[in-house]
């Protein structure tokens, strides 16, 4: 049985379906953040769960394939280790998995966040919609408008 999953899912498959499984939950956070839906889906452990089998689902494939895990920990040598690496399709959906789980979290925690300070949800769109595509600038963009609603900069939290 588990032969006949892992020939279904193929790691283009895998890469389809994340990023059409992410999409509901980050629909929910960008147009309704308040609704009960988000706080029991997008904004709950839920997500991460999945995005956190998928990866172990992934490492036990690749594991058993007999690829060596040992070599990424070369990206820390030079960029070209990195770049190398990005060339191998196992290392890649990892990070990729890695990539959408760490912009999902970082969406949840903007609108946490933002319900502690009564944002409105039209003022968390552009941060949540950057987030999704790049996190870190979302962060920083939601940080900024934070600041007015918060009435203070605070670097901690």
């Amino acid at each position: 049985m588990f032969e006949q999953i892992s020939s279904f899912f193929t790691t283009e498959m895998i890469y389809l379906w994340l990023n059409f499984g992410v999409l509901p939950f980050w629909f929910v956070l960008i147009f309704f953040p308040q609704s009960r839906i988000s706080g029991l889906l997008a904004s709950s452990i839920f997500p991460f769960i999945i995005l956190g089998y998928v990866y172990i689902y992934l490492i036990y494939q690749f594991f058993s394939e007999g690829y060596d895990f040992l070599q990424n920990f070369e990206l820390y040598l030079n960029f070209y280790n990195l770049a190398n690496l990005f060339e191998n399709e196992e290392f890649l959906i990892l990070f990729w998995t890695h990539f959408l789980s760490i912009n999902l979290f970082c969406g949840a925690w903007i609108v946490r966040d933002s319900q502690k300070y009564f944002m409105s949800k039209y003022l968390n769109f552009i941060p949540l919609v950057v987030t999704y595509f790049v996190g870190p600038v979302g962060i920083v963009l939601y940080w900024i408008i934070r600041i007015f609603f918060a009435k203070k900069i605070s670097l901690f939290d």
